[in-house]
């Protein structure tokens, strides 16, 4: 028994895309909370960086202060803040790189007939904040790696 079923065929398409009005704006809906979340992950990737380097210049001030006491481990505050640095750093590169996966899937294929352009549209400035940002994030790395600041 040998009959092509739709769901299995290779060639069937994943999706009917109907052009419609209601499929423009579902369009549209999408591509704007892809642009919120880019810019969800941005905000929690720079609280990353920025609780990462106040956590070393923290535990630096701290231990310079007159009477405190000599810690345990007195790099730890060093690592978690490199940690948390690098954290951030990975997160926008991966976050970027997902962006920009998602929307060539959005503007590709069937979908781009309920794009209503034909070619890739504008861009939002998001893409140069998040590599600036990317940028700023390394430079902080290694200010403190290298203890700069």
């Amino acid at each position: 028994m040998n009959m092509a079923d739709p769901n299995t065929d290779a060639t069937a398409h994943r999706f009917e895309v109907k052009v419609t009005a209601d499929s423009h704006f579902s369009w549209v809906r999408t591509r704007l909370s892809v642009e919120r979340t880019l810019m969800s992950v941005v905000r929690t990737a720079v609280s990353l960086i920025g609780f990462g380097f106040a956590i070393v210049q923290f535990f630096e001030r701290l231990q310079q202060t007159p009477g405190a006491r000599a810690p345990r481990f007195p790099d730890a505050a060093l690592y978690v803040g490199l940690a948390l640095i690098f954290c951030g750093i990975l997160t926008l590169v991966v976050s970027l790189w997902e962006y920009r996966w998602i929307l060539s899937y959005l503007w590709g294929g069937d979908f781009a007939a309920i794009a209503g352009m034909t070619e890739e549209g504008k861009q939002t400035p998001m893409i140069a904040v998040t590599i600036v940002l990317t940028l700023v994030g390394v430079a902080t790395f290694f200010a403190v790696l290298f203890r700069l600041a």
